[in-house]
């Protein structure tokens, strides 16, 4: 596997509140060249960093020499970053994923890391963040290989103290067994589903939507508690509207970025023993000749008056996702 492959990035963190980003790259840039730094101050918190060398040997020698070292009478925090894309790629699809909710804002990923270690051996640990200021958005998930140790860290866990918070955990809704039977089949849900990206779903929309459609269940069991405690996990909801006679609903959230992040977690998962499909809503009107033709579903709301076009939702996918 290529250097470039491999992450460059360290996170430098319990920092003195007078340190800059001149000071940390001079300080690391003694045992690498250091492409970039970032510092992240957020009130009450000791300020942490992102530090960015320009290959992957130098972040490595720079993380043995630099981890717990003290700086300005602090001990200094040093890990690997978890920034999309720094990372070898691991497929953790077959895995056991946690949710982990109300996550104190000075929480990094090590630290959750080694508060959930004890468990079990972990595939993978990403705390959410917002693109632009990469603090976190308060919930991150965990993945264990077995499905015992995520048992078990749900249970130890939930209701515990990290940071200066109370977590939440229970299981993340992720892509069902591939065991598993639909709602209205008698085969097993297909082996070859994809799920999409982050990057894929995001791209697939305008900049201001922040509208989901959640459809595939039957009218006995969708409800607007139900797609409340399923999509709250992933950012601030403005308004649900639920059609139980067709058997879906449209989720309007605060950010573009808390939707795309339900879209990502939710589409072709199991929720209340129905395997649903999440897209885009639009949110304004228009017609429907404005959209890409042929990979696009067209989902509006019958039961509404037709001559308002702001009740004519389209959600789009790439049809590629689902073969």
């Amino acid at each position: 596997m290529g250097d470039e492959s491999h992450p460059k990035t360290l996170y430098v963190g319990n920092l003195d509140a007078s340190v800059t980003e001149v000071f940390i790259c001079t300080l690391f840039g003694q045992i690498g060249e250091v492409k970039g730094c970032k510092i992240i101050r957020e009130p009450g918190n000791d300020p942490y960093a992102f530090l960015e060398f320009t290959n992957h040997s130098a972040a490595a020698t720079a993380l043995a020499a630099m981890n717990k070292r003290v700086v300005l009478d602090k001990e200094m925090k040093v890990n690997w970053a978890t920034s999309p894309g720094n990372q070898p790629k691991t497929d953790t699809s077959n895995h056991h994923h946690i949710f982990v909710g109300d996550l104190s804002p000075e929480i990094e990923t090590h630290i959750l890391r080694d508060a959930f270690a004890p468990f079990g051996e972990i595939s993978n640990c990403r705390i959410v963040r917002d693109p632009q200021t990469l603090k976190s958005k308060g919930y991150a998930f965990v993945s264990f290989v077995k499905k015992a140790d995520a048992e078990a860290a749900i249970q130890a866990m939930n209701g515990q103290w990290l940071g200066s918070r109370s977590i939440r955990t229970n299981w993340s809704t992720r892509k069902p067994p591939t065991n598993t039977r639909g709602p209205n089949e008698g085969a097993p849900v297909n082996k070859r589903v994809k799920q999409p990206t982050f990057d894929e779903v995001y791209n697939q929309s305008s900049p201001t939507n922040s509208t989901v459609y959640c459809g595939g269940f039957t009218s006995n069991v969708i409800t607007e508690e139900l797609m409340q405690s399923t999509f709250s996990q992933y950012g601030q909801i403005q308004d649900i509207r639920v059609f139980r006679d067709k058997g879906y609903a449209f989720i309007r959230f605060m950010t573009k970025e808390a939707a795309a992040h339900a879209i990502e977690a939710t589409h072709n998962t199991e929720i209340s023993g129905h395997t649903v499909k999440c897209f885009w809503g639009k949110e304004n009107g228009g017609s429907e000749n404005q959209l890409n033709q042929g990979n696009n579903f067209h989902i509006c709301h019958h039961d509404e008056p037709r001559q308002n076009s702001d009740n004519c939702f389209t959600s789009k996918i790439n049809v590629g996702h689902v073969i």
